[in-house]
């Protein structure tokens, strides 16, 4: 038990230190750019970053970032945390249903909180931007990232432990 906790914490600082950091997007990674439709049509739409924002517009997007991110990083180190230990519990034959039906419960409360904070973000964001640039943003851009660095792609579902994905098979000639 001692060493799962201990694994846990390991964990969770790892998550807290990547969140805290303010990494800016990969190029070539936004849906857009990967074969994916922006979601309005073929015109292009922007992270709020990208819309060549004014110094003071600037630096009320850097604020409102920071406050973000202070407000959420205890609510997704948590959330980690959790999930951690539901994948324990789900891999635990000692454990009952009811206490993984519990543990998801508090797994969806949690998400539930950050995306209230999400929707908070982007109505602050909205706020900062002129008409125009509202009408070049795309709100679903601004938490691609770190979307990513919450769920990522190989933990979204089941697979074959077997089964090589295409990505890292090796080329044949």
């Amino acid at each position: 038990m001692i060493k799962t906790r201990m694994i846990i914490a390991v964990f969770s600082l790892l998550f807290v230190l990547r969140v805290s950091s303010s990494f800016p997007q990969p190029p070539g990674t936004s849906p857009a750019r990967m074969g994916m439709r922006p979601w309005r049509g073929d015109t292009r739409c922007w992270k709020a970053s990208d819309l060549n924002l004014s110094s003071d517009q600037t630096k009320g997007l850097d604020l409102i970032n920071q406050t973000y991110l202070r407000e959420t990083r205890l609510l997704r180190t948590e959330l980690f945390s959790k999930r951690m230990e539901l994948r324990e519990f789900l891999t635990n034959p000692n454990i009952k249903p009811e206490s993984i039906q519990q543990k998801t419960a508090e797994i969806i409360e949690l998400q539930s909180k950050i995306e209230e904070r999400e929707i908070g973000y982007l109505i602050k964001v909205r706020a900062l931007l002129t008409n125009d640039q509202i009408k070049n943003w795309c709100p679903e851009q601004e938490f691609v990232f770190m979307r990513g660095m919450v769920q990522r792609p190989e933990f979204t579902g089941p697979m074959n432990p077997r089964k090589i994905p295409a990505q890292e098979r090796p080329k044949e000639e």
